[in-house]
């Protein structure tokens, strides 16, 4: 057998034998994370500021985890979402959606009439122009906080994209339960948004936790809220909408 020969052999059993080290290792960090994961569950109260009523929907109120310790990795490339608010029957579905700083959301366009999405308040300005029935655009959050979401052309059309710094986080249902699914061990900054409340009180409730074996749950909160209407909004120019738009069918 030629020296170039036996070279290639050895050459190809070291390349299978790190390949094997490598897989072996993150297949055992992978475990151990899953391991460590839990998930967590939350109670949210909301109170009308007025008059103290508790709320009976409690709905809508956003949880997240911010890591403190650097013991909560991202999670792996296959567990990332890819979130959408789609523009169909004149609205906006979902007319919430919570994603971490920097993700892309799509904004397809199912309904057989043109829309043009903007947001120009807070949050992420952007402005999409017109677009048709089948086609979709695309915006980056790359800034945490609420970005109020309209469309120029249906003023009924109202939605916000909430970012945050954290991938652990989780949005209260009808009686204010909240999960927030594969937690890792460590120790998080809470924080806690709701459209119909005061900046000021949800920066109150911030709260160091930690999260292990021991604790599973995270503290309740009450929220005082501010009932309001439907959000009222101009178009794009910064001028009212023309109620003679409304009557044609697109």
């Amino acid at each position: 057998m030629s020296a170039s020969r036996i070279y290639r052999g050895l050459l190809s059993a070291f390349l299978l034998t790190a390949t094997l080290v490598v897989t072996v290792a993150l297949a055992q960090t992978h475990e151990t994370r899953d391991a460590s994961a839990r998930e967590l569950q939350g109670r949210v109260t909301l109170i009308l500021a007025n008059s103290h009523v508790p709320v009976t929907d409690a709905s809508k109120v956003v949880y997240w985890l911010v890591p403190l310790d650097g013991s909560a990795g991202l999670r792996a490339a296959g567990d990332q979402h890819k979130y959408q608010m789609a523009q169909r029957d004149k609205s906006f579905q979902p007319n919430m959606l919570v994603v971490p700083v920097g993700t892309a959301v799509d904004f397809p366009n199912y309904d057989p009439w043109f829309h043009n999405v903007f947001s120009l308040y807070r949050g992420k300005r952007f402005d999409l122009g017109l677009y048709e029935a089948g086609s979709r655009k695309q915006v980056v959050f790359d800034r945490p906080g609420p970005s109020y979401i309209f469309c120029n052309i249906h003023p009924q059309m109202h939605a916000v994209v909430l970012a945050v710094d954290s991938e652990y986080f989780g949005i209260s249902d009808k009686v204010g339960r909240v999960s927030i699914a594969d937690v890792p061990s460590g120790k998080y900054e809470m924080h806690v948004w709701y459209e119909n409340a005061a900046p000021k009180s949800l920066e109150a409730l911030e709260r160091r936790v930690e999260i292990g074996d021991g604790n599973q749950t995270l503290p309740p909160v009450s929220i005082s809220a501010v009932k309001q209407d439907p959000m009222k909004h101009t178009n794009k120019y910064g001028q009212d909408y023309d109620p003679a738009d409304q009557t044609v069918t697109y």
